[in-house]
């Protein structure tokens, strides 16, 4: 088992302070087993862990019946209890629940979730200001490292890091149909049970275009004049809904772009970035073939685990490909494949050049016989960088 140190060093702070502890992310990406590492680190028997998509506690899905059960199993005891509810979502009017426990009983309450809205419904009222959130991802390079034996970086990306990999030792045929089962899981429960979505097909050939085209610009326009090139019309409105609804189950990532001289967001040349690059792999089976946007994916999804608020950086013609954000500080990166051929070192490191402030600038590549830096700006192999000990 790897302990998820990074995500623990962040929570540790708040065991035992009255505020609820809240873990979200795409669904498998290895939140049950965070709580049980919570669990285990505060070593009390005065624990209740429910997982509510056990079939087993389906009669505790009630808010009523949740706050009854709990309250009898801890009584009138005096001694401090932890909750540890799992899939939260699938109780109705859990927060109703959360809220009272909290306030009658002064447990310390940990839940999880697997959809961004879990705390922005009208019910979430009950608990504003009550709590903090952490969002959890599937596993790093790092991570994976761990648990992979002799794996290598070509694994990584052919993969991804969903945990449960790790039993089945990264065996291809067994994790394609592992990412795939977790693909239909999330679209299914996550996206249309959650957002009552009758046309499924419609659904699953905006997310395929979406996978398809992770780390490139497009718009629900695009997507509508594609269909339409089809002979389907799909107003773009319904493809930003649809869009929206695979962003709140985590499944994919919106960067927005921002226009580094005006410091401007623009409404223009977004960018979706999906959460596990081994699910891009499971459905589309191209990640070789494009391998140079899976790495952007890779490195993208590595500046949010490392607490970057992350934007595509727009200057002139120029694309950086991220602008991170994080307590006030920035870090700029391009990201390529091969590194190697005056062109491309021109183009890759021209944009950073063109930033005129101080805060670090990065190129990251894979393969070439580039080394050191070019005029100041240095250049790290990707597999190092993810490597490192990132720095909080």
């Amino acid at each position: 088992m790897v302990i998820r140190e990074r995500y623990l060093s962040k929570i540790r702070p708040f065991i035992g302070k009255d505020v609820i502890k809240v873990l979200t992310g795409i669904r498998r990406c290895g939140k049950s087993v965070l709580l049980e590492q919570i669990r285990d680190e505060i070593g009390s028997p005065n624990t209740i862990f429910l997982n509510f998509e056990d079939l087993g506690n389906r009669h505790l899905c009630t808010y009523d019946a949740l706050h009854d059960y709990v309250c009898e199993r801890i009584g009138s005891s005096r001694e401090p209890f932890y909750l540890f509810f799992d899939e939260i979502q699938e109780v109705q009017g859990w927060e109703k629940a959360v809220n009272s426990l909290r306030v009658r009983t002064h447990a310390d309450i940990y839940i999880t979730g697997s959809n961004s809205q879990l705390l922005s419904g009208e019910l979430a009222t009950y608990i504003a200001g009550r709590y903090v959130s952490f969002v959890v991802y599937p596993f790093s390079y790092a991570e994976f490292k761990t648990v992979s034996g002799d794996y290598t970086f070509d694994n990584y990306i052919r993969c991804g890091g969903m945990p449960f990999l790790a039993s089945v030792h990264f065996e291809e045929a067994v994790s394609r149909r592992y990412l795939q089962d977790i693909f239909h899981s999330v679209v299914l429960k996550d996206i249309v049970k959650r957002n009552n979505i009758r046309d499924v097909d419609l659904l699953e050939r905006i997310i395929a275009y979406a996978l398809a085209n992770v780390g490139r610009s497009f718009s629900a326009t695009s997507i509508s004049k594609f269909f339409k090139a089809e002979h389907r019309t799909v107003a773009p409105e319904t493809i930003l809904n649809y869009l929206r609804a695979c962003e709140e189950a985590y499944l994919l990532y919106r960067f927005k772009s921002q226009d580094i001289h005006g410091k401007k967001v623009l409404k223009v040349n977004e960018k979706y970035y999906v959460a596990d690059h081994g699910l891009r792999e499971a459905v589309t089976g191209e990640n070789w073939q494009d391998v140079e946007i899976v790495l952007e994916n890779i490195v993208g999804l590595e500046l949010l685990r490392r607490g970057y608020q992350v934007r595509i950086g727009r200057i002139g013609t120029r694309e950086i490909d991220f602008v991170g954000e994080r307590q006030g500080d920035k870090l700029y990166v391009q990201v390529c494949y091969l590194l190697h051929d005056a062109s491309t070192i021109q183009r890759e490191f021209g944009a950073l050049l063109e930033v005129r402030d101080n805060y670090p600038k990065l190129v990251l590549y894979q393969e070439g016989s580039f080394r050191g830096n070019y005029e100041g700006i240095p250049a790290v192999r990707i597999e190092d960088w993810l490597l490192e000990e990132p720095q909080d």
